[in-house]
């Protein structure tokens, strides 16, 4: 069945308090998407953000960002007052998320509503916690810890709490009751707006997508929890790290940093470790998007003492393995994979086996040295087509950006015109392909430039910023978006 979408983070919503939220700005949008004749809105990991603000950082897979959980409705609830709300700096931009200040003043804002909460505590917030406990223990634990010793990563904590000493771990559970106690009223805020929101938009017919991060953050609850899962040394320090060999966009390659996994370790286990994170994931979305997928069938580690990504070796992953586990678990799993790079005869014949649709990029096709695996007469099917990802420029920035010949190309393949707007020619080419799912970013349904791109790849300082205007999401808009989606057949019939 043909479908279309649109990707745009919860923190890009608009907002008077400096970041998108669970809010009523997120059900006008979920109004939007409907009356654009969407069908799903893919957004970023809504995990907490540590260093960097990237969503692909967290201090737990598991967690909800803090950040999103709405101001007007625990004003409504009686946790906070407008006035309170008000009386914090939340940035000078209204099109830029300022992270600074909201790490700053977001959460000293939380924990008035903190305050009423723990005198009134709602009926349900000890069966959320004894159903999340799992998790939200050792996260909330570990948020409280990492006040404690001002921020600090978890390996330059005293011995005592990095090794998890039972007694330790007791004389935390009394001395910081009131800290986990916080943290534990923080998540059940976020699932409790998080579970109204994501029925709203099914009750609408919209679809949530979200991401899945194929690594972890070494400064998270999930490596501190649970160390055995992850290729650390005797003092619990990583002995080889994440990322990706040099190549024509990156002579060093790309130093993630993260963790790897004992896929020994997991195997032995029965992948307990995967099997709880997807079940968390397939919950709280309707469609998992996994990203790095080739990570499953081999791996770059590199030395966790590299300055860059050059020495790095290949290693075998789990493969087919680990999804057979899943599925004989957990049941038929809806996800899509991000099969994007350089592939290998052992990845493409993995994602063939899994059954997973994979993805193409409108923005990878326009090679004009070589034809391109996402040219849109090369595609079949089971596939979602993407002009952009969060990776990637706007498509106005790739036309400024891009080699000449590639935007030559592009412009002749896809019939673009100004006159129909650039943005709108390429959107065009994704919606008119014969890929069952097309998504396309919210920044080029606006039309936007270079300025609004989400991420640069192996940059610092500047990503995950961008927010729209309230006054820029139309019906108009929405209007124009629909004719498109009919026009070739991606409104999905009631």
């Amino acid at each position: 069945m043909r479908a279309s979408g649109i990707l745009m983070h919860i923190s890009s919503l608009p907002s008077e308090y400096g970041i998108g939220t669970f809010g009523r700005e997120a059900r006008r949008f979920v109004d939007f998407l409907e009356k654009a004749g969407q069908s799903f809105w893919q957004i970023l990991p809504i995990c907490p953000t540590s260093y960097g603000d990237s969503p692909y950082q967290s201090f737990s897979s598991f967690a909800g960002n803090p950040y999103f959980i709405d101001l007007k409705t625990l004003c409504k609830e009686g946790l906070l007052t407008k006035k309170e709300c008000d009386s914090y700096d939340w940035g000078a931009s209204a099109v830029e998320a300022d992270f600074g200040v909201l790490y700053k003043n977001r959460y000293d804002l939380l924990k008035k509503a903190y305050t009423r909460f723990s005198k009134k505590e709602p009926d349900n917030f000890s069966e959320f916690c004894e159903k999340e406990a799992q998790w939200l223990e050792d996260y909330a634990m570990f948020m409280a810890l990492k006040d404690a010793h001002g921020g600090d990563s978890w390996d330059k904590w005293k011995r005592e709490y990095r090794f998890r000493e039972p007694d330790a771990l007791e004389t935390v559970r009394t001395t910081f009751a009131t800290e986990i106690y916080f943290y534990k009223m923080l998540q059940y805020l976020f699932f409790q707006q998080w579970s109204s929101l994501k029925e709203y938009a099914n009750e609408k017919g919209i679809q949530i997508i979200g991401d899945v991060p194929i690594y972890v953050a070494y400064d998270s609850a999930d490596v501190w929890a649970d160390p055995g899962q992850f290729y650390l040394d005797e003092n619990l320090v990583p002995v080889e790290v994440a990322g990706c060999p040099p190549d024509a966009f990156s002579e060093d390659g790309q130093l993630w940093g993260n963790p790897l996994f004992r896929w020994d370790v997991m195997k032995q286990d029965g992948y307990r470790w995967w099997t709880n994170r997807i079940r968390a994931m397939a919950a709280l979305y309707d469609v998992v998007r996994i990203d790095h997928f080739r990570g499953f069938d081999s791996y770059y580690a590199i030395p966790a003492n590299a300055d860059t990504a050059k020495n790095g070796v290949w290693r075998e992953g789990p493969g087919m393995e680990l999804f057979r586990r899943l599925e004989e678990t957990l049941g038929k799993l809806n996800i899509i994979v991000e099969d994007l790079g350089f592939l290998t005869p052992s990845v493409i014949q993995m994602v063939q086996d899994s059954g997973f649709p994979g993805m193409k990029v409108l923005q990878f096709a326009f090679d004009s040295r070589e034809e391109s695996d996402y040219i849109p007469h090369s595609y079949g099917h089971h596939c979602v087509v993407y002009t952009g990802t969060h990776d990637n420029d706007t498509i106005l920035g790739w036309m400024k950006t891009a080699p000449k010949e590639s935007v030559a190309y592009a412009k002749n393949y896809l019939n673009l015109s100004k006159e129909e707007g650039y943005h709108w020619g390429m959107m065009r080419g994704a919606w008119a392909s014969v890929s069952d799912l097309a998504i396309v970013t919210m920044q080029d349904i606006l039309g936007l430039g270079s300025a609004a791109r989400m991420n640069t790849p192996s940059t610092l300082g500047n990503n995950w910023k961008w927010r729209a205007r309230k006054e820029d999401i139309t019906p108009q808009l929405a209007r124009k978006t629909r004719k498109y989606t009919e026009l070739y057949g991606r409104v999905r019939k009631k």
